[in-house]
C-alpha cells in the first residue's frame, strides 16, 4: 500500500507535542519525510527525536518533497503557506484558525478548489469522544431544534507566556483567536453550522496590562500587551438561533472552565463532561454516558482523518468553508469592539 508522505512546517511545541507523535501513531499510512522551520536549531532538535530524513528552513524547499503538509506556523503565515502548498499540489492540513481574517480564508478555499486537495483546519476540540458523541445525540434529534447555545473557555490568569501568542502583528489577537476560536467552532458545528446574521462583542486586555500579574503559564510584557485577554459576544443566527459566547486567558475566576450547553425544544445537551437532559414521563431526566468509544487522544483522531481524506476514503470533519464561518465571526467580534456597535453579516 502507497504510503502519505507528509511534512510539517512550523515545528515548534504544537507540532512537537501533537502532530508529530499523532503521525507517528500512523506508520502503517504515513512517512513523516520532511521538516521546516526558520529556527535552525529547533529543526536540528525535531530531526532527531522524530528520526526526519529531510529538514528545511525554506518551506518552499519542503514542498517536492511530500504529498501533504502540516502547517503549525504563526497564524499571519498561514494563508501564504498554505495557498503555495495548494498550489503545488500538495494536501493542507493547517493549524488553528484557519488565517488572520476572513479575506486570506476566502482565498484558501479558492485554492483548494483550483488544485482539487484537501485543506483542512486543525479544530481538534470536534474530534474529542465527547464532542463526537454530542454530534451524534444531536442528529438522533435528541434535543429538537437547538434554540440557545452557551459557550465558555475560560482560564484564570494563565496567558501563555512563550512563543508569539502576545504579538497582534504575528497572530492577529489574542484569547479570542487563540483559544476561543476551538468553542466557537464546536457549538458552531454542533449547531449544524447555521448562518450568522449579526455579531455583538467586546474585547478587553485592561487587566493584563497592568504591571506584576499573577500568571500561571510563565512572564510577559505587560507594557507591550496588545492582545486580547478577554472576550464576550453575543450571535444571531438566520434561522432563529442564538449564542452567548465568553472566552478568556485571564479571569478572575475560581478555576478553568470550558463548557458548551446547547437548549433545544425538546432537551437539551452540555459538554464537558456530556450530559442530556430532557422532560420526560412527567420527570426532568439528566442522562450521562457510561462508555463513549472512539479515540482518547483527539490529536490522533484529527490527524487520522486528514490522512484518510487524503487517500480518499473517508470525509474531512472540518471542512475549509465551516473554518472560514469561524473566522468571519472572529472578525465581526473585533469589529464590533473596536466600532461600539453589532456587525451584521451579508
Amino acid at each position: 500500500m502507497t504510503k502519505l508522505k507528509v511534512g510539517v512546517i512550523g515545528v515548534g511545541g504544537i507540532a512537537q507535542d501533537r502532530h508529530l507523535p499523532a503521525l507517528q501513531q500512523l506508520v502503517e499510512h504515513v512517512n513523516i519525510v520532511a521538516v521546516c522551520d526558520v529556527n535552525e536549531g529547533t529543526v536540528k532538535k525535531v530531526v532527531e527525536q522524530f528520526h526526519v530524513p529531510h529538514a528545511f528552513t525554506d518551506y518552499h524547499e519542503l514542498l517536492s518533497h511530500v504529498d501533504a503538509v502540516i502547517i503549525c506556523t504563526p497564524n499571519k503565515f498561514h494563508a501564504e503557506i498554505t495557498i503555495a502548498a495548494l498550489d503545488a499540489g500538495v494536501h493542507v492540513l493547517c493549524e488553528k484558525p484557519m488565517a488572520l481574517n476572513a479575506k486570506e480564508c476566502e482565498k484558501m478555499i479558492e485554492a483548494a478548489k483550483k488544485s482539487g486537495k484537501v485543506l483542512s483546519i486543525a479544530y481538534h476540540y470536534r474530534y474529542m469522544k465527547d464532542s463526537q458523541a454530542a454530534k451524534r445525540v444531536i442528529l438522533e434529534n435528541e434535543i429538537g431544534e437547538p434554540i440557545v447555545a452557551r459557550a465558555q473557555a475560560l482560564r484564570r490568569r494563565k496567558v501563555p507566556g512563550w512563543g508569539v501568542f502576545t504579538n497582534k502583528e504575528l497572530q492577529g489577537g489574542g484569547s479570542l483567536i487563540d483559544y476561543g476560536c476551538h468553542f466557537l467552532d464546536l457549538t458552531l458545528w454542533l449547531l449544524g453550522n447555521p448562518k450568522p446574521i449579526e455579531v455583538t462583542g467586546t474585547a478587553y486586555n485592561r487587566l493584563s496590562k497592568i504591571p506584576n500579574q499573577v500568571n500561571q503559564w510563565g512572564t510577559y510584557n505587560h507594557e507591550t500587551f496588545d492582545v486580547d485577554d478577554h472576550v464576550t459576544a453575543y450571535i444571531r443566527f438566520e434561522n432563529g438561533a442564538s449564542l452567548l459566547f465568553e472566552t478568556s486567558w485571564a479571569a478572575n475566576i475560581k478555576e478553568d472552565k470550558e463548557s458548551v450547553s446547547i437548549s433545544g425544544l425538546t432537551g437539551g445537551i452540555d459538554l464537558f463532561p456530556l450530559e442530556l437532559n430532557q422532560a420526560k414521563y412527567g420527570t426532568l431526566f439528566t442522562s450521562q454516558a457510561d462508555w463513549i468509544p472512539g479515540e482518547e487522544n483527539p490529536g490522533i483522531a484529527q490527524v487520522q482523518n486528514f490522512v484518510n481524506s487524503c487517500l480518499g476514503v473517508e470525509e474531512l470533519v472540518v471542512k475549509p468553508q465551516e473554518a472560514l464561518q469561524v473566522t468571519q465571526i472572529i472578525d465581526a467580534i473585533y469589529n464590533s469592539s473596536v466600532s461600539g456597535h453589532s456587525i451584521r453579516l451579508t
